[in-house]
């Protein structure tokens, strides 16, 4: 099992790893290319983007053309793509580079976890998924530090060439040992392909850009209801499809439904508080980057010690019981954090709602991938897998878009005061979404895998 952990756990560290390293590194590649405040927004977009908008297409390529198969081409593009972010000399440049591993990344993700549950034996499952967990919680958690620190100590360039290395032991790695899989329907589908791809795009992008060009803006409506418009017209294809990419037969799971609420829920508020937390410790405390990305570490490292005891225990304690204790602690010390901060306030008086918050996280990642799993076909994995991780990085996006419009309302970057009441009932908001994620799992079912 540790060989299959390995072959399935590095690339997802990659792939989590370069959501957020370059976001503390932005202010030297600004100086560094001349970039402008528009292209430092598209580093970070130009990733998430296609990322959240290709999840469930690749997924739906893998169950047909073969997940091992797709999954070495995801590595191998990424890796491509991250010597190109770091040879990159102008702003497109690297923009480019970072829409070609968020691409990369969103064939990884999905598959990442479907391989996985495919190689180990079911009665190992959760533990696996755990671990799993717990290695993608570690990409989250120190690609902030490592995008600060390399910055501050390397070129930063830097960022992107330690992928190259660890791309081509991962390719040789999942070659070696994860066995071929696939699906459920051998015929591809095209027209589903492209109505999900570009409507999720659409989406995506209408949310990422509501803060910034107003709601109400022509340019954000229209794009909010295309997509809107081309994923309803997908849903009514798969309805008709007799081969489709997404069953809709996985929505009359009750677990996976509800599952869906809850990755939306938790993605939204704990992302959307991240997002606000990292610059509070700059914009209001005068931090450096690497210092405010060493702050969050409580909260962000929590996951990877958390996460593989989740695994270990779910079996015995039952996956529900797990998620809404997950839930409940991360929604409290979200709310903690609200309740607390000022524009003075000291890093004691923060880091036990931080531990809270990410032994909330913990405790919340490995049972969310595992129930997302359990109700479905073994066929069905990959689709399935690929539906949670599109609806997760969904909720991500919608929560840093939703409270940076909460926060935008109350406060602002005139002053430290002013980010501070802005920060505070937007983080509120963030721990209610979350509390609302804990009452929905109250209804899960109870999967207890018998030893």
């Amino acid at each position: 099992m540790k060989r299959v952990l390995a072959a399935t756990g590095l690339p997802i560290f990659m792939v989590t790893l370069d959501n957020l390293v370059v976001t503390t590194a932005l202010p030297v590649i600004r100086a560094d290319l001349g970039a402008s405040v528009t292209d430092l927004q598209w580093f970070v977009n130009a990733y998430t983007l296609p990322f959240a908008a290709f999840l469930l297409t690749a997924a739906a390529l893998g169950d047909r053309l073969g997940r091992r198969r797709v999954f070495l081409a995801g590595i191998v593009l990424f890796t491509l793509a991250s010597a190109a972010a770091a040879l990159s000399t102008q702003p497109w440049m690297l923009t480019a580079s970072r829409a070609a591993q968020g691409l990369a990344g969103a064939a990884v993700a999905p598959l990442s976890l479907t391989l996985l549950a495919q190689a180990v034996p079911d009665r190992r499952r959760s533990a696996a998924v755990g671990v799993w967990g717990g290695i993608s919680g570690l990409g989250i958690a120190v690609g902030p530090v490592v995008g600060g620190a390399v910055a501050q100590g390397l070129h930063w360039s830097w960022i992107f060439w330690l992928n190259v290395p660890v791309g081509v032991v991962a390719v040789a790695l999942a070659a070696a040992v994860l066995p071929e899989s696939r699906g459920g329907a051998a015929r591809l589908d095209p027209l589903g392909l492209l109505l999900s791809a570009a409507g999720m795009l659409l989406l995506v992008w209408g949310v990422a850009d509501g803060p910034g060009h107003g709601w109400s803006s022509p340019r954000v409506l229209s794009m909010l209801i295309g997509g809107a418009t081309l994923l309803v017209a997908f849903v009514g294809w798969q309805h008709r499809n007799p081969a489709p990419m997404l069953p809709l037969s996985l929505f009359r799971s009750r677990g996976f439904s509800l599952i869906s609420v809850v990755s939306l829920t938790f993605s939204a508020g704990a992302f959307g508080s991240v997002f606000l937390l990292a610059q509070f410790f700059q914009v209001a405390q005068g931090l450096s980057p690497l210092d405010a990305g060493v702050r969050t570490l409580p909260w962000t490292m929590a996951p990877m010690v958390v996460a593989p005891l989740a695994g270990v225990f779910a079996d015995r304690l039952g996956l529900r019981n797990l998620i809404v204790a997950g839930q409940a602690l991360l929604a409290t010390g979200v709310l903690w954090i609200a309740s607390r901060t000022t524009a003075d306030v000291t890093y004691g008086g923060l880091v036990v709602a931080l531990v809270l918050a990410g032994a909330g996280m913990g405790l919340t990642f490995a049972p969310l991938s595992t129930m997302t799993l359990a109700g479905v076909p073994d066929r069905e994995h990959g689709v399935a897998s690929g539906a949670n991780n599109t609806i997760r990085e969904l909720g991500v996006a919608v929560g840093v878009a939703a409270l940076a419009s909460v926060f935008s309302s109350y406060g602002g970057y005139a002053s430290r005061q002013s980010f501070v009441d802005g920060l505070v009932p937007a983080v509120a908001v963030g721990a209610g979404l979350i509390a609302a994620g804990a009452l929905v799992a109250l209804w899960l079912p109870s999967f207890r895998r018998k030893s």
